[in-house]
């Protein structure tokens, strides 16, 4: 690959050589040290390639040996630009296009974040913003040790930062540490507004875990929404049982009970499907920065139709990527068609739609025990309503009530003599 770059680069020749004996004309050039390569037999001599230096010491071998010298073809980059010398315009257009790759490589023209969960890009991307880095600033200002101390002073819950330029982007990889949610819930839990634990719905109390506060209720109790499950105020008590204070903390437990949902869901058995006729409107666009240039529109003498884009940046290698994005936009019309359901197709259809909904309650953690879930067919509609015995978690907080204690000051008698 390199011997053939320099080869090109140097310039090369292909002859044919013909002759009495074209044989001795090749062994003549070996003994000359003349480099020859690609040799193959033409008609009654033989084809080579060769350097343009060597092809000018042939003329006293081929006197020699009279062999009949015939140069069938120039390469490289020398007859390249000996052939176009004329063309101004193409090689100021070439100098300009690598002038202009030399100086998009000095800038930075994406950020890109790996790892973050909690935080989005678009979050860290205005604080670096804030911090004065930005896409298409120099490589040169970019402190990237800077970068990773600043990240993290800043977002006390990343544990790690690396910065690192890749090409023209910027990558920053982060690492968070994934126990600060519970330790701030931990915090808050000290040091936050006391509340109560109450029930957000009807149900009778199956199961009971309390860590903080005082509960209320047992199992087998039956409460209604709103009820008190777990007190976050501890009554302070002294040798005699009587209150003397109290002390507030937000009330923490795990109590499941057993309710019931009702399940109502319709279908009407008319309904327009969308009818596509095959065609496409194709609209090709050009996005440098905040800057579009499109060509042609998607719009058409249709009513309805659905509207694609693709995007994808451009980039030179793996990592150089440009400020440049070519995108495509296509729209779709279609058309509305009246159909309606059959019976099967309608039980069908309801059916995948409670268990979808029975998924949705399990991915939530509800437990599904039972139900009387029911199909019922009209002329015009369909309907799956009936009830639903859960077993699920009922607590949701509400803020405790603050009391106070008034103490009473007894009045001490003086007593005197008569």
């Amino acid at each position: 690959m390199i011997r053939s770059f320099i080869r090109y680069l140097r310039g090369y020749v292909k002859v044919r050589a013909e002759g009495f004996s074209p044989e001795r004309f090749l062994n003549i050039c070996s003994c000359h040290q003349i480099l020859i390569w690609g040799l193959c037999p033409a008609g009654k001599g033989y084809e080579m390639y060769m350097s343009v230096r060597d092809f000018r010491r042939l003329k006293p071998l081929a006197r020699k040996t009279h062999t009949k010298i015939i140069l069938s073809g120039r390469y490289g980059l020398p007859f390249f630009l000996f052939r176009y010398r004329k063309r101004r315009a193409f090689f100021i257009g070439a100098v300009l296009c690598v002038a202009l790759l030399k100086t998009y490589s000095l800038f930075i023209w994406d950020i890109h974040f790996e790892g973050n969960n909690r935080w989005p890009d678009e979050t860290l991307a205005e604080y670096l913003r804030c911090e004065g880095v930005s896409p298409f600033m120099l490589k040169s200002d970019v402190d990237c040790p800077g970068i990773v101390k600043s990240i993290r002073k800043e977002y006390n819950d990343i544990v790690w930062v690396s910065a690192s330029i890749d090409g023209s982007r910027l990558k920053i990889q982060i690492k968070e540490n994934e126990d600060v949610l519970l330790q701030e819930d931990a915090w808050a839990s000290e040091k936050g507004t006391p509340t109560d634990l109450v029930a957000s719905s009807d149900g009778v109390i199956t199961s009971i875990v309390t860590r903080s506060g005082v509960p209320q209720v047992h199992i087998g109790d039956r409460v209604e929404a709103g009820d008190i499950l777990v007190l976050g105020r501890v009554d302070v008590v002294d040798d005699s049982g009587e209150v003397t204070g109290y002390q507030y903390q937000r009330a923490d437990a795990d109590i499941f009970a057993d309710t019931t949902m009702e399940y109502c869901d319709e279908l009407s058995l008319a309904y327009e499907e969308k009818v596509y006729d095959g065609r496409k409107k194709y609209q090709p666009y050009i996005r440098f920065g905040d800057v579009t240039v499109s060509i042609g529109s998607t719009s058409g003498k249709y009513e309805h139709s659905e509207l694609f884009s693709e995007e994808r940046q451009l980039k030179v290698g793996e990592n150089f990527y440009l400020p440049v994005s070519v995108g495509m936009k296509t729209a779709r019309p279609y058309t509305f068609e009246e159909k309606k359901y059959s019976r099967d197709e309608a039980r069908e259809l309801l059916s995948s739609r409670f268990s979808r909904f029975c998924d949705e309650l399990a991915e939530k953690g509800i437990q599904i025990k039972g139900n009387n879930v029911k199909i019922h067919l009209y002329a015009d509609s369909a309907r799956a309503e009936g009830t639903l015995f859960l077993n699920e978690r009922i607590t949701e907080e509400a803020d405790t009530e603050i009391l106070t204690i008034e103490r009473k000051e007894t009045d001490e008698s003086v007593g005197t003599d008569d």
